[in-house]
C-alpha cells in the first residue's frame, strides 16, 4: 500500500434490537458515554435511529479492534466520531484525545472503514493504516 503498511484490522456486528433495547433501557446516559453529539444528532434524524446508533457502536468496536486494544487506557468511546462525508455519505472516523495520542504512539496514518445495515445486524470493519514514514 502507498501510505504504508497494515496494523491492524477490526470487525464487530451489533444487533439492531439489542442497541434498541440499550437505548430504551439506559437513554441519554448510554448515548452520552458512547456518542457524541453530532453523531447522536445524526442518529435521531434516521428513520430508525437504532439501526444507526447500531453502526456507529460496531464502527467504533471495530477501530478498537484494529488497534489491538479494546477500548481501556489507550481507547474511550468518545475519541473516536463516525462522521460522514457530506458529498457521498461515506463514514469515516475521527480520533481525538487518548485515540489520536495511542494512533501517533502506534504510526498509524489513516484508518479505513466500511459499514453496513440491514433489518436486524449492522456490521462494520476497520483497517489500520501505517503512516508509510516508518517500517
Amino acid at each position: 500500500m502507498k501510505d504504508g503498511h497494515v496494523l491492524g484490522v477490526g470487525v464487530d456486528l451489533v444487533e439492531n434490537e439489542r442497541m434498541e433495547e440499550m437505548l430504551t433501557r439506559w437513554g441519554a446516559r448510554f448515548k452520552n458515554k458512547v456518542f457524541l453529539k453530532n453523531e447522536q444528532s445524526y442518529c435521531e434524524t434516521c428513520g430508525v435511529p437504532s439501526r444507526h446508533y447500531a453502526g456507529r457502536f460496531a464502527v467504533k468496536e471495530a477501530v478498537s479492534k484494529a488497534f489491538g486494544t479494546g477500548f481501556g487506557p489507550h481507547l474511550n468511546w468518545l475519541d473516536i466520531e463516525v462522521i460522514r462525508d457530506d458529498s457521498t455519505g461515506a463514514p469515516s472516523v475521527k480520533l481525538s484525545g487518548k485515540a489520536q495520542k495511542f494512533a501517533r504512539l502506534r504510526k498509524a496514518g489513516r484508518i479505513l472503514i466500511s459499514l453496513s445495515h440491514t433489518r436486524n445486524y449492522a456490521v462494520a470493519y476497520a483497517l489500520l493504516i501505517g503512516d508509510g514514514k516508518h517500517k
